[in-house]
């Protein structure tokens, strides 16, 4: 679900290509595409300056790190650019609609961390408060101790719990994409191994804490997390292409296909239908380029959040990579190239990698790839180019 745990893509890979999965792939050795500027593309209101770069890049997730299509949304005070290049479907050559709907993965995390800090601005729910309180019993076993982990440490992924995609075997997805996966379970599945580390004491992305923040929301307000999204996050900002599925292995139109690599020179594998209960409160959110810019513009504008909760998802540490990249409670942080630093979260989930970014005060811009996993780190990397690049357009370059 997220491009920190990039080996288990390449595990589902294997899967897929040992032939796992049934139903069709497509017919060729790599998928159709063909740049924006020449399939009529690019679709925008009022277009934003210096977007040829921009297309270049999409360009290039297209042919030379092998994306089916693409898409960039970028949105700043003045105006909205929406760019796209290669297709939707690789049989039809379907062109991509520049309102496409997408699994967003681990972007998903920024919508749960957003209600869980909403409900600690409510003094429904205390960070520094063990888990525990809100769900006695469930974290335990091998080392692992809800009394001594706290609601933040599972949101800024310093809880040391162990993370259930690493033992959830790949074949098991790709063999039944439509069944259901229950959250205690796969936080089951995870507390039967030790914890990475003692809680507080490092860093390590897990799905789990994510999984156990969603109960936590269930727990609190006796709802399922996904209305909570709805009805405090999507239904206020209109976000009309935002939606928690469920089980629904549906991805409402316009959107294109999904699809896996499965190996150098092979053909993708659609995988479009899959039932999302597997990424769960962690990565099951479907949703569109200009309502990821328009969540990320309200929450960083204050619109979601009471101040001091604000702070608090904001407060980072470093991740241990050379990047610069620091994370706060489901919220991330990464140096521009132009100066400064930018918000967003990156996605990964079965059929789409995203990146969605933006300034404070500023412009915002969200990249997605119909494919994933198994796509090159080249793909990653120009995917969040796309993004840097559409940030810093027109900012001046300041010392760093």
């Amino acid at each position: 679900m997220n491009r920190h745990k990039r080996v288990r893509a390449v595990a589902l890979v294997l899967a897929v290509t040992a032939g796992l999965v049934g139903g069709a792939t497509t017919g060729g050795a790599a998928a159709p595409t063909a740049p924006a500027a020449e399939a009529g593309l690019t679709a925008e209101a009022g277009r934003a300056p210096g977007t040829a770069r921009l297309q270049e890049i999409l360009d290039r997730l297209t042919t030379v790190d092998g994306g089916p299509g693409a898409l960039l949304d970028l949105r700043d005070r003045r105006r909205s650019t929406v760019l796209t290049s290669g297709v939707a479907d690789v049989r039809s050559n379907r062109p991509v609609h520049p309102d496409s709907r997408f699994r967003i993965g681990s972007a998903t995390k920024m919508f749960t961390a957003t209600v869980l800090l909403q409900l600690v601005g409510e003094g429904r729910v205390d960070l520094d408060a063990p888990v525990e309180r809100h769900l006695p019993g469930v974290v335990r076993g091998h080392g692992n101790d809800g009394r001594r982990i706290t609601v933040r440490q599972l949101l800024q992924h310093t809880s040391g719990l162990p993370d259930f995609l690493d033992y959830l075997k790949p074949q098991e997805i790709v063999r039944d994409p439509l069944v259901h996966r229950d959250a205690r379970q796969l936080v089951r599945t995870a507390l039967a191994h030790p914890p990475v580390f003692e809680p507080g004491t490092g860093w390590d992305y897990s799905n789990t804490g994510y999984l156990l923040a969603g109960m936590i929301i269930e727990k609190v307000t006796g709802h399922p997390y996904g209305d909570e999204i709805h009805r405090r996050v999507v239904r206020p900002l209109r976000l009309r292409g935002t939606s928690v599925p469920g089980d629904s292995p549906r991805i409402p139109r316009p959107h294109p296909r999904g699809y896996a690599h499965t190996g150098a020179d092979a053909p993708l594998l659609d995988i479009t239908r899959l039932n999302p209960s597997v990424g769960g409160a962690a990565g099951e959110v479907i949703s569109s380029g200009g309502d990821m810019n328009r969540f990320l513009a309200a929450l960083l504008d204050g619109r979601l959040l009471r101040p001091a909760q604000l702070r608090e998802m904001t407060a980072t540490r470093p991740t241990g990579g050379t990047d610069g990249r620091a994370y706060g409670l489901g919220l991330e942080s990464k140096p521009l190239p132009c100066g400064g630093r930018y918000w967003g979260h990156t996605g990964d989930f079965p059929g789409f990698e995203t990146a969605s970014g933006a300034v404070p005060g500023g412009g915002g811009a969200t990249v997605v790839v119909n494919a994933g996993p198994g796509g090159s780190d080249a793909q990653s990397d120009d995917i969040e180019a796309a993004v840097e690049t559409a940030l810093c357009q027109g900012r001046p370059r300041t010392a760093r």
